[in-house]
């Protein structure tokens, strides 16, 4: 133990001496952590699969071939043959290609959701954070209102308020669940920077309201967001395979997703249950990644982390 704390304060010694910044001391504390080294290659690996999916699958995704059409019984799904990797799915297209090309699909819904509800949860923190009293109440109580339903509860409200189903309707939903996670994140981060002596000494000064918010506060309260948006993008991206699978997602049958995937494969379970195993390995390990990855950058700025 005595090894180790020395060893914790030569590391830190020579950060000091080195004159290294405090993103550099994060970065250095994620090299050695091996969560966040695994979840780094997990997410590299399926950001890489889903930005090269359509040249990487060797077949449209509703493309049906006769020659895995023709071996398909009420008891009997092809599995590997040559051309086809992973078999055949219950209509005879190649599973294989639809496990790539639904990685892409994957990544879409994930991004833009998480994207949308950063967006959108930074406007009502940066507001509620900023000018407080009833404009601070009045947002945090109606963010409240949110946080009292679960998430999937919500997520499954919204996107059945939807007269037809589709991607969109997904994103919608998935995005407003994470809303006020953002929110509260950075109105409570913002209220720190109220405080700050940097903040004082700007209002000291007489800078206006609009530059004291954009310049000082928020650039320093936003750290801790971005990293939290790493987490939420796991988050969304089981929402969104849940409502898929849920049928809420998108309608086409043609489309290859994830959790419509799983879905689809229930009734075929005794027969093939490759069908099921492989989109649900592929949601863990991806929501693993983003979740290893996440944690490792929260540990890795947190200030008590600094020992």
């Amino acid at each position: 133990m005595t090894t180790t704390w020395a060893q914790r304060r030569k590391d830190r010694i020579d950060d000091l001496s080195s004159g290294r910044s405090l993103t550099g001391e994060a970065f250095q504390r994620l090299r050695r952590n091996p969560a966040a080294i695994i979840g780094a290659v997990l997410v590299g690996a399926f950001v890489l699969v889903a930005l090269l999916a359509p040249a990487l699958a060797p077949h449209d995704a509703a493309e049906s071939f006769p020659a895995l059409r023709e071996n398909l019984r009420p008891d009997t799904i092809p599995g590997a043959q040559p051309g086809f990797p992973l078999g055949s799915d219950q209509n005879g297209r190649d599973f294989f290609s639809r496990m790539l090309l639904a990685s892409q699909q994957t990544l879409f819904v994930g991004v833009f959701a998480t994207v949308i509800g950063l967006a959108v949860g930074m406007v009502i923190g940066t507001v509620a954070g900023a000018f407080g009293g009833w404009v601070d109440t009045l947002l945090m109580r109606f963010v409240d209102v949110l946080l009292s339903v679960p998430s999937l509860l919500l997520a499954i409200s919204i996107a059945a308020l939807a007269a037809r189903p589709s991607q969109t309707t997904v994103i919608i939903a998935v995005a407003i669940v994470s809303v006020p996670i953002f929110a509260r994140l950075l109105r409570g981060s913002m209220l720190a920077q109220r405080e700050s002596d940097h903040v004082l000494a700007a209002t000291a000064l007489g800078v206006k309201r609009n530059a004291l918010v954009l310049r000082h506060m928020l650039p320093n309260a936003i750290g801790p967001v971005i990293v939290q948006a790493t987490l939420t993008l796991a988050a969304s991206i089981l929402d969104a395979a849940a409502l898929s699978f849920l049928g809420l997602g998108d309608a086409d049958p043609g489309r290859a997703e994830w959790g419509l995937m799983l879905a689809q494969a229930q009734s075929y379970l005794d027969v093939r249950p490759a069908l099921a195993f492989y989109p649900a390995i592929a949601i863990i390990v991806v929501a693993l990644g983003f979740t290893l990855l996440g944690e490792s950058l929260r540990e890795a700025i947190d200030p008590k982390g600094r020992r």
